[in-house]
């Protein structure tokens, strides 16, 4: 199974407002790569989402619309506790299990790529993640062999710390470089 968790719990410190309810192309900022997640989902019977938040329009929208969501009030503490508010509500991992996780601050990411990602869980990586002309970005996947390790970290310390760690078993999968395009600033 592979358990994508939807990071949408950012502060927007740089933006100056909660970007992720900021308008982009008609819709909040975070509707545009969870829309894309769940378009890559919607055939698949081996996923399942969880959006972690620290934001009541965006817990308040998930249960309209029926997705799981995961209240992090602790998010302003930094990303290591919404990946931790994340993994800790999932439960117990199966040793096959992966972890997925997707930032909310993505709007150009494509659903085929996605689902190329999802794919080379077949494979066994230990972590795989989305890459263009060799940088590396969001989103990611980890087997849930990683899921103690990436609860050990802390501060706004993401999962690459992790990933970067165990090079032995990761696959990079190729994408555009507008998908990796995340946004940081109201000029973006």
């Amino acid at each position: 199974m592979i358990h994508i968790l939807y990071l949408a719990a950012g502060q927007s410190r740089r933006y100056g407002s909660n970007k992720l309810l900021a308008d982009r192309s008609g819709k909040p900022l975070y509707r545009h790569g969870l829309d894309a997640i769940r378009k890559a989902v919607r055939e698949r019977d081996d996923c399942t989402l969880t959006v972690v938040t620290c934001w009541p329009e965006i817990l308040q929208q998930m249960e309209a619309e029926g997705i799981r969501a995961v209240d992090c009030p602790d998010s302003y503490l930094g990303v290591s506790y919404t990946i931790r508010a994340g993994i800790r509500s999932l439960g117990s991992l199966a040793a096959g299990d992966y972890l997925c996780f997707a930032v909310a601050d993505q709007p150009n990411l494509k659903a085929e790529t996605i689902g190329r990602l999802f794919d080379v869980s077949a494979a066994n990586p230990l972590t795989a993640c989305l890459a263009c002309g060799g940088e590396s970005g969001n989103p990611v996947l980890f087997s849930a062999v990683l899921a103690e390790e990436l609860c050990t970290l802390e501060g706004d310390r993401g999962g690459k710390a992790v990933m970067h760690r165990h090079p032995e078993n990761h696959m990079d999968i190729s994408c555009g470089a507008e998908e990796l395009e995340d946004i940081d600033e109201k000029s973006e």
